[in-house]
């Protein structure tokens, strides 16, 4: 199937919604075409390494704001996941052409939806931030529970990459993990900081 894609420097994760301010003409053309007739377009990430294989199907939920020379703040949500086959042309905004990218092997296990839970839990904690009614909605946890934290995109990327959720699981387990690491050595850093003393780094890892 032939869809319009918008490259950005961005990941847009299944189940995910995140605002957009649409200026340029030709990506005004792809999205006003999009909310006229209701189909989705391809998100998909362009970075130093190019225009990556793998996007996501994103639909218009809400147009935010129009403005008189056309440009529009709107709120995508994820949908389903492709692969970009090849590119095409013709139009004002690239095309491409995706095929879809199911999941491959088995269901998580409860016990891996919890800890992933767990720790987002933790980290919202420590964060300062509301996780009193944190709970799994959607059938892909790992996409819905990333998406409730600030990853940088080529985090984000690879989880969108995996075609397993219960490696995905894992791979996000281990984000929120290093991400609660840091976040309590900024907080000691500057606690420690304000009686000059001095505060040992965690050691780096992916």
């Amino acid at each position: 199937m032939e869809i319009g894609l918008f490259p950005l420097g961005t990941v847009l994760l299944p189940t995910e919604q995140i605002p957009l301010h649409i200026f340029e003409p030709r990506y005004r053309e792809l999205i006003g075409e999009c909310i006229d007739e209701e189909r989705e377009f391809g998100l998909i990430l362009a970075d130093e390494e190019g225009l990556r294989e793998v996007g996501t199907r994103a639909a218009v939920t809400e147009v935010l704001e129009r403005f008189d020379d056309g440009r529009m703040n709107i709120v995508v949500e994820g949908r389903e996941r492709f692969r970009l086959v090849e590119l095409t042309s013709g139009r004002s905004f690239q095309t491409g052409e995706v095929e879809a990218l199911p999941d491959l092997g088995a269901d998580p296990q409860p016990g891996e939806v919890d800890r992933a839970l767990t720790l987002l839990r933790r980290l919202g904690e420590i964060a300062g931030a509301d996780v009193e009614d944190l709970a799994v909605q959607s059938d892909v946890p790992s996409f819905e529970l990333a998406a409730r934290v600030a990853f940088d995109a080529e985090r984000k990327q690879r989880l969108l990459e995996l075609r397993s959720e219960p490696e995905r699981l894992e791979t996000l387990a281990g984000f929120l993990e290093r991400a609660a690491q840091v976040l309590e050595f900024q907080r000691a850093g500057n606690a420690i900081a304000q009686t000059n003393g001095k505060v040992t780094p965690p050691k780096s890892s992916s």
